[in-house]
């Protein structure tokens, strides 16, 4: 691997997890803040939204839309790590990567901007097949497509090329572990089973991308350390 994949590969797993641990805390306060939404209508959206009103949900949706366009950036620096035969496997993991980071990056910036800024303008024609808060909008199926679909193939087709000692292995079974439980929100949303939601996509993805990104960024920390130890006289490298 090249200095420069492994320096993008580790900011990019050290910056993925920390914006995980900042929508981990962005729920957390919503939920200490304001009483839990269940979806009814859009009129009572609206008046929850102005009476409950914080910035809790801007930040954690800003950390998502972040975190997806990081994961195309991992894996776009893993490939270098993947064995000739298996590349393949990460070039289509990456162009799930980017489907997920178009659904629900475009999901997450809609919510921050035009949303946001319709809500202060009071201008709500349309906005029911928009807004985070209704989970079978439109745009919420679309971005939950990206999370449990693309997410989940992603997740399965890297996996394989992790390879050798315990680090690797934590890593494959966490984005196996992922792309199971991605698929299973799949099931859970299409038949609106919202406690298989929120097991799957709320808590098992959560720590396995936890300990994807947070093992991710140990796996590219030595390698770049053993690279180091490639430096030769002269400043040049060696394989």
């Amino acid at each position: 691997m090249n200095r420069l994949s492994m320096q993008l590969g580790f900011w990019s797993a050290t910056l993925g997890a920390l914006m995980f641990v900042v929508y981990t805390v962005a729920f957390v306060a919503i939920l200490l803040v304001s009483p839990l939404f269940l979806w009814t209508n859009f009129a009572d959206y609206v008046e929850y939204t102005r009476r409950y009103h914080t910035l809790w949900p801007e930040l954690g949706r800003l950390s998502m839309l972040i975190f997806s366009l990081l994961f195309v950036v991992l894996l776009a620096s893993l490939e270098e790590y993947a064995r000739a035969e298996e590349k393949i496997l990460v070039r289509i993991s990456r162009s799930f990567a980017l489907g997920l980071a178009v659904l629900a990056g475009s999901f997450y910036f809609v919510q921050i901007s035009a949303v946001r800024i319709n809500f202060q303008n009071g201008e709500m024609v349309g906005l029911e097949q928009v807004i985070q808060g209704n989970p079978y909008s439109a745009f919420a199926a679309l971005n939950m497509m990206g999370w449990t679909v693309f997410f989940a193939l992603s997740s399965l087709f890297v996996a394989p090329i992790f390879h050798g000692g315990r680090l690797e292995r934590v890593i494959r079974w966490a984005f196996l572990i992922n792309g199971i439980s991605c698929l299973l929100g799949a099931v859970g949303y299409i038949f609106e089973n919202i406690a298989l939601i929120f097991v799957t996509i709320n808590l098992i993805m959560g720590g396995a991308i936890l300990v994807v990104t947070v093992g991710l960024a140990i796996f590219f920390r030595r390698k770049r350390a053993s690279g180091a130890g490639m430096q030769v006289a002269g400043g040049k490298w060696q394989a």
